[in-house]
């Protein structure tokens, strides 16, 4: 009967319970919570590697000598990953110097400006593309081979790049000397018109730079080998083809290349916001002549406007502070060749 305190079991024994309990008090709430992530092995104080990690640091301590740190698997993958991008590179015949363009637009882009050709990758079935059929057709009236390569070599070779099944091997560019620009002049006949940047690091504003040049009957463009972008890729895309036509000279040293300049004949004229004089009053325009263009930022060089025989500015706005370097050396060129015709 219930209730029956006679019976065995009846009374509940005291302290067998700790009473009502409402709710589980956050206990299934704190179960269903993560611990974080596992720590390294490592860090575990009683796993085989925390304790050879311990008795490592135990015997730094003692010689004073750094212990010795692990690759971390993050590392380990980059590597594995240039080795075998460098494999399929020798595998394929890629050149080291020679960079690569991937993707239906951009190759398509870069055959159209006139980019030289080494190899074209192409991965899969593309016939039914009209970009990759125009690429294969230049490539073939060029004599470029045209080799065939899997989507997972395409990967390795772009490293990860969105290839699109297409991509193309670009040799090195063939910079010119100082000599070579002032040689195109007097084959055509008229005086040297050369286009000098002193820190432009953009390969972008190389390339309309180029485009300007080529526009506007520049003789060619000079660049440092240091501090400043060469002719790569990207240069080649934005200069729509001008690349092709217009030289790039290499100099070691700027200013030693624009006192040969001077020595010559030329004039060196300097573009600043600070010139005394405009670029749409330069006497100078119809003589052989060097424009230099500074970088945005910086400008000209103390050296190179050193060098300088006319320093000359663009007037602009007060509200805007610069021109960018492209831009500008436009502008100039532009001048140039109006003071020319006008002659």
């Amino acid at each position: 009967m219930a209730g029956n305190s006679q019976r065995r079991g009846a009374v509940r024994k005291p302290g067998s319970k700790k009473g009502m309990v409402v709710g589980s008090g956050g206990q299934r709430r704190r179960g269903l919570e993560g611990r974080g992530p596992t720590p390294k092995a490592e860090d575990r104080e009683h796993h085989p590697a925390g304790k050879r990690k311990a008795a490592a640091e135990r015997q730094a301590a003692k010689t004073g000598r750094p212990v010795a740190g692990r690759r971390g698997d993050g590392a380990r993958e980059a590597a594995r990953s240039e080795v075998a991008t460098a494999k399929v590179r020798a595998a394929l015949g890629v050149g080291r110097d020679h960079e690569l363009i991937a993707g239906r637009n951009p190759v398509t882009e870069a055959v159209r400006s006139g980019i030289p050709l080494a190899k074209v990758f192409l991965a899969g079935t593309l016939a039914t593309d009209e970009r990759v059929a125009e690429v294969v057709r230049t490539a073939t009236a060029l004599g470029t081979p045209l080799v065939e390569v899997t989507r997972g070599d395409l990967d390795r070779l772009t490293e990860g790049a969105v290839h699109q099944g297409v991509a193309i091997e670009v040799p090195p560019y063939a910079y010119r000397d100082v000599a070579d620009l002032l040689a195109r002049a007097e084959r055509a006949g008229h005086p040297p018109l050369v286009v000098a940047l002193d820190g432009v690091t953009d390969p972008h504003n190389l390339g309309a730079v180029l485009r300007s040049a080529g526009a506007f009957g520049a003789d060619g463009v000079l660049v440092p080998e240091r501090r400043s972008a060469g002719v790569t890729a990207a240069a080649w895309k934005v200069s729509a083809g001008a690349a092709a036509r217009v030289p790039v000279a290499r100099a070691t040293n700027l200013v030693r290349a624009l006192t040969e300049l001077k020595e010559a004949g030329c004039f060196v004229v300097g573009l600043d916001g600070g010139g005394a004089t405009t670029v749409g009053q330069l006497e100078l325009a119809t003589e052989p002549l060097v424009l230099v263009t500074g970088s945005e930022g910086k400008g000209l060089s103390r050296l190179v406007r050193e060098a300088c025989d006319v320093v000359a500015s663009i007037p602009i706005a007060a509200s805007v502070e610069s021109l960018n370097a492209a831009v500008a050396t436009g502008i100039a060129l532009y001048e140039v060749a109006r003071h020319r015709h006008q002659a």
